[in-house]
């Protein structure tokens, strides 16, 4: 939660990435790094839009990238989204700014200071980058702040 105290959240991640995941935790516990909630997909009826409104991080749900017919790299519990209100999924298409999740105007504007944003070179980056994850907000074509996804070698 965001109250400074300990709480306990659950995510499920792909096994080639577990250990990495939980020394990625693990390092940001000891940095206090605030994280609100991390309860599993079930909890909004796997419906990912839902749980990005709600603040909700989250890994492994077997879903299409939003908008396409292509399986997300989420599907494959290969990708961490953390803190998405605070960390938008950003991109213009047809001349019109889109936002995810849509509650999340007020934070598209990368320039302002909030502390639960995402930025590059902040710890919360370095602890994924560190580990082989590439990071969303690096991203050409659109922005997705809240993302982090390893890739695995088959």
């Amino acid at each position: 939660g965001f109250d400074g105290l300990t709480h306990i959240g659950e995510m499920i991640v792909n096994k080639a990435i577990a250990e990495d995941v939980l020394a990625i935790f693990r390092e940001l516990y000891n940095l206090e790094y605030p994280i609100e909630k991390m309860l599993l997909i079930d909890e909004y009826d796997a419906d990912d839009l839902k749980s990005m409104a709600d603040n909700n991080s989250s890994s492994f749900n077997y879903r299409f990238v939003e908008g396409t017919s292509r399986r997300s790299v989420h599907s494959d519990g290969l990708a961490i989204d953390i803190n998405p209100l605070y960390n938008p999924y950003v991109r213009t298409r047809d001349d019109k700014l889109e936002i995810l999740p849509e509650n999340a105007t007020e934070y598209v504007d990368r320039d302002k200071d909030n502390i639960y944003y995402i930025k590059k070179d902040d710890p919360i980056y370095n602890a994924f980058v560190s580990r082989g994850f590439t990071w969303g907000g690096e991203w050409k074509n659109s922005k997705d702040y809240q993302h982090f996804e390893k890739k695995i070698s088959d």
